[in-house]
């Protein structure tokens, strides 16, 4: 299986543009063709980070604080929230044979046990879900995250890789929880191989129903020094960009260890994140479709806000047609 780094270093999803932004910049980027949509939404929620210049997350901003862009449109914000509330983490560990190569199984079970350590005992909820060519519920959503760690004991790596697949279906059964604060973490060390969704597909399911997408790559040293070559001659595969897209697009991030030092960083950011989240609501806006979205902090270009890419007003997405 061909490796892939994550491109930045700061966990759950079409055409999209970047979410992440300085004050006053975005990118946009319109749904990929041949979108199929059902049902409608009213209201919709949006989950806000917002870091300072050197990553710490900036708590204290109210309502008043922020500015907000439907389509191009500033809209009223008709309820804020930024008290720290529980959060619904979904582990999705690729199971894939190529998990056997390089230390990389051992790095990804450490992750999913420094994830555990993280959240409190009765009051976050967590999930793990295994993925080969097909997603496997191998512990439901539970308040004990020793109940992940005995799960975790009964999983071994083998088989193909259809994680795109698997982080659309992972996106439907984590809204099923109806968390405020939650997340997709995704913990692979390769290329989709097999997976009928792509990218853009993933992002427009989890971006509508606002679950941002951390993908979380483990990697052995060798491997790394080859990705950061050809990161600086440009000769990166396809892949490299796909799932890093789609954790931007979803207001998610991206995250690369080869050390046990950088997974308990990494690990630590996703929750410091998740826990001091802002959430806020505003109404669907006109016509159906995918409405791109900017979240801004008002007079100051100083913070770095990142949120998902948009939402689809009306009928929702429901895959290509």
């Amino acid at each position: 299986m061909t490796r892939f780094a994550a491109i930045s270093l700061v966990l759950v999803l079409g055409g999209a543009l970047s979410s992440e932004s300085l004050l006053g910049q975005s990118s946009q980027e319109p749904a990929g063709p041949g979108l199929t949509f059902k049902s409608g939404v009213d209201l919709v929620s949006v989950s806000v980070v917002v870091k300072d210049q050197k990553g710490r997350p900036v708590t204290g901003l109210s309502r008043k604080s922020f500015e907000l862009f439907d389509s191009g449109r500033l809209r009223e914000i008709a309820d804020f929230r930024s008290d720290l509330s529980s959060v619904s983490v979904a582990v999705v560990l690729d199971t894939s044979g190529s998990m056997h190569i390089g230390g990389k199984w051992e790095k990804a079970r450490e992750a999913v046990t420094k994830i555990a350590g993280e959240l409190e005992r009765g009051r976050d909820h967590i999930a793990l879900f295994a993925f080969d060519n097909q997603l496997h519920v191998v512990q439901p959503f539970t308040t004990s995250p020793s109940e992940v760690l005995a799960a975790l004991n009964k999983v071994q790596p083998w088989g193909s890789t259809a994680m795109f697949d698997a982080i659309a279906e992972t996106s439907k059964r984590l809204e099923a929880e109806g968390a405020s604060r939650r997340a997709i973490i995704v913990i692979t060390d390769g290329l989709d191989n097999r997976s009928k969704l792509d990218a853009t597909d993933v992002s427009a399911t989890a971006s509508a129903i606002d679950v941002p997408v951390y993908s979380f790559v483990v990697s052995s040293p060798l491997e790394r020094q080859s990705e950061d070559a050809a990161a600086e001659t440009g000769a990166l595969t396809p892949s490299r960009g796909t799932l890093d897209d789609l954790s931007r697009w979803t207001g998610g991030a991206s995250f690369v260890s080869t050390t046990p030092l950088e997974t308990t960083t990494a690990v630590k950011q996703i929750v410091t994140e998740l826990r001091h989240q802002y959430v806020m609501t505003f109404e669907s806006g006109s016509p159906a479709g995918w409405h791109p979205l900017l979240v801004r902090v008002r007079e100051s270009n100083n913070f770095v806000v990142r949120t998902r890419s948009g939402y689809i007003a009306g009928p929702r997405w429901s895959g290509r047609s």
